[in-house]
């Protein structure tokens, strides 16, 4: 296995920042990753994706290696050499897909068939596949044990069947990964909302070791508050020196809530997703720009923000760039959305190195639980 060094400079509670040394360059935490599901960050050039304050992305496994494949992505080059991105890189296992596509594949103890979303054809994914494509064709700095996710409500059998299921697979994604001077491995924590299948989880993949371990089966139906409960069951159980990741969760709110837990990694396809449908996320909360009280909107969405399509487009622009259909509105507002998130993850290390991070908590949970997501124009 891998040595990432993790290395804390500062907690606030149970909140923590640091640092994640890899080989391409340190990732600060915590830490949003903005998903490249097919080898680009929706609507953005990368090197925006890296002014805006991005250390560190995702990459889909399925996705890649139904199209243009693993194997082709490895003969020119690896995929960071492919999309253009030098800097460190996390690919998920394809295990989301296991939960998100039941009703196009298979699954056995030796893994998963899948019927392509794309055109039908049949694909096998196991754990071995997986870091295969993962570690050897994509080149990933970070991968993640293939897992099973299943969504909520579900009862406690089949949680604990699908937990077990991840900690076996888990197993043979350690013994397939071998030892890696450059390239680490997660380790994934399931169980649904139940304390004791998360115990039990914890338990199993924390003795199998892992370079970091990250917390699946949230965000899939549970809903917040069970979210947070799960999680603070969870993350006090986890070992101190390694990294945390939050796996799909997205929501500023349910971020700060998850930092307060001691969630050091994030990502979820939320900024850009919420930007090709005209939702900008700001320190107010969310607004939705094809709404009509923004027609003559001259205020930009953020005039202090070093982002450009933060501080130089009046909100009366982005509006009518939707309404009118442009390429460019999506464009600019995913920009912006990536922006807004990383400045809230900066400025969360920052509070949490002062001291004050509870202090920033309840100021944003005042201002953004009271406003509901804007409902579409």
């Amino acid at each position: 296995m891998a040595e990432f060094p993790f290395l804390l400079s500062a907690t606030d509670g149970a909140a923590r920042t640091g640092r994640l040394a890899t080989p391409r360059g340190d990732i600060a935490t915590p830490t949003f990753m903005p998903v490249g599901t097919a080898g680009t960050v929706k609507a953005l050039y990368l090197d925006q994706v890296r002014s805006a304050g991005a250390d560190i992305i995702l990459g889909n496994t399925y996705h890649l290696m139904l199209r243009p494949t693993a194997e082709r992505v490895y003969r020119l080059g690896g995929l960071h050499r492919f999309m253009r991105w030098n800097h460190p890189l996390l690919t998920d296992s394809g295990g989301f897909q296991v939960f998100s596509l039941s009703g196009l594949r298979t699954m056995k103890e030796e893994g998963v068939t899948f019927s392509s979303h794309l055109d039908g054809a049949k694909h096998f994914l196991s754990p071995e596949r997986s870091i295969e494509i993962q570690a050897d064709l994509l080149g990933a700095d970070i991968c993640m044990q293939l897992d099973e996710c299943i969504g909520n409500p579900c009862g406690h059998a089949e949680a604990a069947a699908a937990m077990r299921l991840s900690a076996r697979w888990g197993d043979r994604s350690k013994i397939a990964f071998g030892t890696r001077d450059r390239q680490a491995l997660f380790g994934i924590v399931q169980g649904s909302t139940y304390p004791d299948l998360r115990a039990e989880s914890v338990e199993r993949v924390v003795r199998s070791g892992f370079d970091g371990y990250a917390i699946g089966g949230l965000a899939v139906g549970e809903g917040h508050a069970a979210m947070c409960d799960t999680l603070d069951v969870t993350v006090r159980l986890l070992p101190v020196e390694r990294p945390r990741y939050l796996m799909g969760v997205g929501k500023p709110f349910d971020i700060v809530e998850a930092v307060a837990c001691g969630i050091d990694m994030f990502d979820c396809v939320l900024p850009t997703r919420s930007g090709r449908h005209g939702q900008a996320w700001t320190w107010e909360g969310p607004i939705n720009l094809k709404n009509a009280r923004f027609a003559e909107d001259d205020a930009p969405i953020d005039p202090d923000a070093s982002c450009p399509a933060s501080r130089d487009y009046s909100k009366a622009y982005l509006h009518h760039l939707f309404r009118a259909g442009e390429f460019l509105g999506p464009m600019l507002l995913s920009w912006h959305n990536v922006a807004f998130f990383q400045a809230l993850m900066a400025r969360i290390r920052t509070e949490i190195g002062a001291g004050t991070f509870q202090g920033f908590r309840d100021d944003v949970a005042g201002r953004w639980t009271s406003r509901p997501d804007p409902d579409p124009a």
